[in-house]
């Protein structure tokens, strides 16, 4: 566009800008003139704002920010009489220290053999985090924090936050480089390296021209330290350290070194030993405050595991044990004086252990609670949500089960301000009090949840859970990874191992946890056997009582013997047979229902039974009561037998009615006509009611609340009411003391019998509880009872493993490694408790001077002797027995036959004939062994025979007969030969000797004793040996030995163990030629034979055993003795085999969406994105497809599937195998067929398919058998998996799945399924 002109040609332009066209105008540069003074304009208008100055902007800066000035909201004239506690100008000291920087540039240290070689090496820089940097602060993740929408759940791409109890120095080693730690930089420094005149992250530098090496070289010491020359000494004062002086004193040969390299002279020397003894160096001793011990653990060039193991051992000499028990009646007496001002005022007066806890939550420490069910555990929880509103901060209470976190919401909704987060409800999570899932608090943490800062205190309730082998993993995860800011309050049962698991916590946190509790129940309990229509007490106040028991015989022997001899022996039979099909008599009180025949009779026997039962209890006023089967089918049997009984008033009933009208209101109308609605609010009429897992949640919910109500006079359930609610009953009845683990039947462990048992009595209504035991048609053995009911309780056990989102999450952040979690969890506890001890002992070995081998013969080769001798003792071990002992074998055992046996002193193979074979009367052999380990000549040990006394009084045993009085076919045959034996034995065993110059032995040996069957026979002339003591006969029998010596060789050949002994097995004939064949090594060694062999065998057996001890403490010490190690790295590799992890460990794309996956199994979850296997279903099929990672029940009805959802379902199954099998390649524990069907359950593909095209509740629960009550729990479930699928696909980057997954996510949520808890909403 052409300029506009203006007045004065004040030029300008009109142009368009951007995609818009948006008109913008432009100056152009006004045209010169020669005289400018005349193109100013007519009139100008005077300036907006005066011009500013340096004065004037100097001036308006210090009236404003620098001059003092009362704050005029606080000053004002309407306050001037308000008075200050104190001067606060006067007292406030303001830190005039600058800000310290969040980030800092740091230089890369990198290994010489990594830098390039050619060129010259320049260290490059990185910005790391101040935090990363300081010890102090690493306990929150990066700030800032940008999304405000994973302040309470956390992000994936937060850091978690440091869990408490790591030292520093574990800190330090991750983030500082290696080498700003082993003094390379100083050699490279010393050494002359290239001046570095590049600041770090500038581009350029100084100038300072060509500068040269300085030529100077450098004496490194040992001990680190510059000598100075003995006037600098003098001067400077104590020059030498503390250390150096113990290190010269105790390494005499380090002195020597440096006296011959000339590094140290004589005059220092004595400087040195001069100073010792000075004033300065005792006071600098006995300021520094080691002991002698720790100097010399201070070695400048010792193992990194001495200084861990120091510091460790200095933590745990200051906290022998982190549990602390100390009942102090004193707390209880003073305890309102202690805690005048309370944060909760309670109504009634606390008990002891209550203000025990409540008092060392005031001081702020952890405490662990252990008491019975009913004791009052809920009032330190309470206290602890007190404490969290009046310090402003949070508290948040976990607990294993979605029912008890529902009914603790109801339960604090009154009194504090709270909130409830589970895997399906989000309210109120802005609240201080916060309850939720102990998964949903694990998994905040991983995700570095920005709401763990403001946490002061974390409640776990029923901290028994551990035990449980599914979850028990949870309560170990979390606390492990709770930050160092976190209190930690643990409610318990009853456990024998209190003091050892908070000791574990305590050593875990490095903080001290207060261990209070109770073992008296609030309410006693008495046991009692209902049998034959009466009850039997058999305990009372936690004793047993045996003449109840005895009573119930008694009776039941009147019964038998009033039903006739015949019917009694017809009886008996029957439960003979009922006690071989369920193991135990103990089984009869719960399982004699099971082999009745007619089923009909069976259960109208069982509901007259009920019947009796509830009349006696009515008759006592022992109602209501709690009836645990461990059965769902059971439970609905059972309530449904009792067709005629009413127990409700006319009252009761109309409560109910309007109770169940006003909760089932929320329903639509073909929900509310639902079969179980309508057969449980029947039931809930006549005051009986059903609770177990296949109830629908509202119908769970009603018939709870109604009990607690007391409306409710029986209830049948299972194990899940004991643990999941808080209603108390008066009586308790278990139908059977057997239940289903899931794997096998069992009987109930005293732990599981407390937890159920401890429902009876209510306290503040009951002074006693009752605990009824079922006993149909024979009585349970007293041992059984006892077992039971006063047991000890069940230990608290780890059931820590690895799993592979642990690992992905561990890996992902850096922050605590795998090995730190296995090394504080509950398993290794112990392990790590002894690893002070273990490196103090590894000190001492290390310490201890080592011993030198000289030989005589040259090189010493005793060590290889010894290695083959010790291998050839395993290999005996393993074929001596089998060889020795097989038929074939003991046919060559006989008299005359050469064998080769072990030494007594076990440092050689002996040489030896049989001279007599076992009798009916000994079972051992005799033998005639040639000892050249024996001194010679010897003396008989045994003292018999007198031509032994003769024997010492030769040098050379020389009773060989003359040349001319030997016989022809045997040279040293003596007349005494030629008599026939009596085959007694007339000398003493073991009988000693010595002829034609070596010493030989005539003794007992058993079969295991023999080491090698030889291949050569001798004759051997019994009356000589054995009768008459021929020393010619001695003489001759250890010639012929020793002419059996051919080659060289110690021993003849050994008999084939093929041809010969017709071994078969060909694994223990390979062992056996080994063995042999070391035989023929050690007698080929030089040390064989020698006269110091023995001197040495046990030298070499020392340091041998020296070294394997060492090694064998330093493996325990390290992270491969970890009992999951193994595990850990099979499950490292099958993650870098898919794709998750990199051969450096850092956590990919396919790693990260793993760690999205909680509901599911990870790793198929996973390979089900990746491989796009949802892509072409639609969202009601895949949501169906889905429902098997998340169903649990094992036994189903098979699913009508469509084609599309058939291919699915094979094609996700055969993924499932494909990763099964990749498991078990690194020897992982798995099957892949078990793997695959543990993890993919297809029972309710079906149901959820139709259910999410909208199909009514009343129809889907039509094609199937499974419970109503787990078709709700799946499909909620479901939802949550849909979340974590959406979110997979977001970080995929897959768009159309996101928006598939919401779809599917919104098709499911409707009706009865996601109907509201009446605990959140209210009835």
């Amino acid at each position: 566009m052409d300029p506009i002109q203006v007045s004065n040609e004040l030029s300008f332009r009109v142009g368009f800008s951007g995609h818009s066209g948006h008109l913008r105008v432009e100056p152009l540069s006004t045209v010169e003139r020669p005289k400018p003074q005349q193109s100013i304009p007519d009139f100008i208008l005077p300036p907006a704002f005066p011009r500013e100055t340096p004065e004037s902007i100097t001036k308006f800066i210090e009236e404003t920010y620098l001059q003092p000035r009362l704050d005029p909201d606080e000053f004002a004239p309407e306050k001037v009489g308000r008075q200050w506690e104190f001067d606060w100008f006067d007292r406030a000291k303001v830190p005039l220290e600058p800000s310290v920087p969040r980030t800092v540039v740091v230089p890369i240290w990198e290994p010489p053999f990594r830098r390039p070689v050619k060129e010259t090496w320049k260290p490059k820089f990185e910005e790391v985090s101040v935090s990363d940097l300081s010890s102090g602060a690493v306990e929150s993740g990066p700030l800032p924090r940008t999304s405000v929408k994973d302040f309470v759940r956390g992000s994936i791409n937060n850091r978690p936050f440091r869990p408490g109890g790591l030292d520093d120095s574990q800190s330090l080693e991750r983030t500082l480089p290696p080498g700003a730690t082993n003094g390379e930089w100083v050699r490279e420094i010393l050494n002359g390296g290239p001046a570095q005149t590049i600041p770090p992250s500038l581009k350029q530098g100084l100038d300072l021209g060509a500068l040269k090496r300085y030529p100077l070289s450098w004496n490194v010491y040992k001990d680190a330290n510059t000598p100075k020359s003995s006037l600098d000494e003098n001067s400077s004062g104590l020059s030498v350290q503390f250390d150096d002086l113990f290190m010269k004193a105790w390494e005499e040969d380090a002195v020597g070194e440096q006296d011959e390299d000339g590094h140290l002279s004589e005059v220092e020397t004595v400087t040195v030993e001069a100073e010792v003894d000075t004033p300065e160096a005792s006071s600098k001793a006995s300021e520094s405050g080691m002991s002698l011990d720790e100097i010399l653990s201070a070695d400048s060039e010792g193992s990194k595991l001495h200084l861990e193991g120091f510091s460790g051992e200095v933590g745990h000499k200051k906290k022998l044990t982190w549990a602390k028990l100390e009942a102090s009646e004193e707390i209880a007496d003073r305890f309102h004086e202690l805690i005048p001002d309370m944060a909760l005022e309670f109504p009634f007066e606390l008990d002891a252990f209550q203000k025990e806890a409540i008092y060392y939550l005031e001081k702020g420490e952890s405490v662990f609670v252990a008491a019975h069910t009913s004791a009052g555990k809920t009032v330190v929880a309470e206290y602890a949500f007190a404490l969290a509103s009046k310090h402003c901060t949070r508290a948040v209470y976990t607990a294993p089960i979605k029912t008890i976190s529902n009914q603790k919401y109801r339960d604090f909704c009154g009194k504090f301000d709270v909130g409830l987060l589970t895997g399906d409800v989000s309210l109120r999570p802005e609240a201080s009090c916060l309850i939720m899932t102990t998964e949903i608090l694990r998994s905040m943490l991983y995700r570095g949840a920005d709401i763990i800062r403001d946490i002061e205190w974390v409640i776990f309730d029923e901290v028994h859970y551990v035990n449980d082998v599914e979850r028990g993993v949870v309560w170990e995860e979390v606390i492990i990874m709770l930050p160092r800011h976190i209190n930690i309050i643990l409610l318990s049962a009853t456990v024998p191992n209190t003091i050892e698991f908070a000791d574990w916590i305590g050593r875990t946190k490095q903080k001290e946890i207060r261990v209070t509790g109770t073992t008296k129940r609030p309410v006693p309990l008495e046991h009692c056997l209902f049998y034959s229509g009466e009850l039997f007490k058999i305990c009372e106040r936690e004793i047993f009582l045996p003449q109840g028991l005895k009573a119930a015989k008694d009776a039941s022997r009147k019964k038998h013997l009033t039903a006739g001899h015949d019917n009694a022996r017809v009886q008996k039979r029957e439960n003979t047979s009922r006690t071989k099909q369920h193991g135990t008599n103990f089984s009869g009180t719960g399982s004699g229902y099971h082999n009745n025949g007619n089923g009909q009779s069976r259960w109208r026997a069982e509901a007259s039974m009920w019947l009796m039962l509830i009349n006696k209890l009515s008759k006592k006023s022992l109602l209501p009561v709690v009836i645990f089967c461990f059965s769902k089918n059971r439970c609905d049997k059972s309530a449904d037998g009792m067709t005629g009984t009413d127990l409700t008033s006319s009252s009761e009933k109309s409560e109910i009615r309007l109770f169940c009208d006003k909760a089932f209101s929320r329903l639509k109308g073909s929900d509310r006509n639902l079969p179980q609605v309508v057969r449980v609010q029947s039931l809930l009429r006549r005051g009986i009611g059903v609770h177990h897992a296949g109830l629908l949640p509202i119908v769970k919910e009603v018939v709870e609340m109604l009990f607690c109500r007391g409306v409710i006079k029986v209830l049948f359930s299972t194990e899940t009411f004991a643990m999941g609610v808080n209603a108390p009953a008066r009586t308790v009845v278990f139908d059977t003391v057997r239940k289903f683990d899931g794997k096998e039947f069992r009987q109930l462990l005293p732990g599981e019998y407390t937890q159920m048992a401890g429902r009876a009595g209510r306290r503040g209504l009951d002074k006693i509880g009752t605990v009824i035991l079922m006993c149909r048609d024979e009585l349970p053995e007293e041992s059984d009872l006892k077992h039971v009911i006063v047991g000890s309780a069940t230990r608290l056990e780890s059931q820590f493993r690895l799993t592979y989102i642990m690992i992905l999450h561990l890996l992902r952040v850096e922050e605590l490694k795998v090995e730190d979690m296995l090394k504080r969890s509950f398993a290794e506890f112990h392990a790590q408790k002894k690893l002070p001890e273990m490196q103090q002992l590894l000190k001492r070995k290390l310490n201890q001077p080592t011993q030198v081998i000289e030989c005589i013969k040259g090189e010493p080769t005793i060590e290889e002797y010894y290695d083959l001798y010790f291998e050839a003792e395993k290999y005996n071990s393993q074929i001596s027995e089998a060889v020795l002992l097989s038929p074939n074998a003991q046919s060559f055992l006989n008299v005359g036959r050469v064998v080769v046996i072990k030494s007594e002193s076990a440092q050689d193979h002996l040489l030896a004939v049989i001279v007599k074979t076992p009798s009916t009367n000994s079972k051992l052999y005799i033998v005639f062994v040639i000892r050249p380990d024996m001194p010679f000549p010897v003396e008989n040990a045994s003292g018999g025979g007198k031509s032994q006394d003769k024997s010492g009084t030769f040098d050379e045993g020389v009773f060989v007969m003359p040349k001319s009085r030997r016989g022809l076919l045997d040279e040293y045959a003596t007349s005494v030969s030629a008599r026939k034996g009596k085959g007694v034995v007339n000398i003493k065993l073991p009988h000693r000797g010595s002829a034609c110059g070596m010493s030989y032995e005539v003794r007992e040996v058993d079969i295991k004793e023999f080491l090698c069957i030889c291949s050569r026979k001798i004759k051997v002339d019994l009356v000589g040996l054995l009768e008459d003591v021929s020393c010619s006969v001695y003489a001759k029998t250890v010639q012929l030995l020793q002419d059996l010596k051919s080659n060289g060789n110690k021993y003849p050949p050994a008999l084939d163990p093929v041809k010969d002994l017709k071994l078969k097995e060909v694994g223990l004939v390979e062992t056996y030629r080994k063995w042999t064949r070391l035989l023929e090594k050690m007698s080929q060694n030089q040390c064989n034979g020698c006269i110091k062999l023995a001197e040495h065998l046990k030298l070499a057996k020392e340091i041998k055993t020296h070294k394997e001890e060492v090694i064998e403490l330093q493996f325990q010490m390290s992270d491969e003795a970890l009992q999951q190690m193994p595990d850990f790295q099979g499950r490292i590799d099958v993650l870098k085999e898919i794709g998750c992890i990199d051969e450096d460990l850092v956590v990919q794309m396919k790693g990260r969406v793993a760690c999205e996956m909680n509901s599911g199994e990870e790793l198929i979850c996973t390979e089900c994105l990746f491989e796009n296997q949802l892509e072409e279903l639609e969202p009601e099929e895949v949501v169906a497809l889905m429902s098997a990672f998340v169903f649990q029940q094992k036994n189903a009805s098979e699913p009508s599937l469509t084609s599309r959802l058939s291919e699915a379902k094979n094609r996700l199954y055969k993924t499932a195998i494909r990763l099964g099998e990749l498991q078990a390649s690194f020897k992982l524990p798995i099957s892949p067929e078990e793997y695959a069907q543990e993890n993919l359950k297809f029972g309710l593909v079906e149901v959820v398919y139709e259910w999410a095209k909208g199909t009514p509740f009343a129809d889907i629960c039509e094609l199937t058998d499974v419970p109503e009550g787990m078709i709700v729990r799946t499909i909620v479930r479901l939802d949550e998996t849909c979340r974590e699928f959406k979110n997979s696909a977001a970080i995929m980057g897959n768009s159309a799945l996101c928006k598939k997954m919401e779809f599917a996510s919104n098709a499911i949520k409707r009706d009865i399924v996601f109907a509201a808890s009446l605990y959140i909403t209210g009835v």
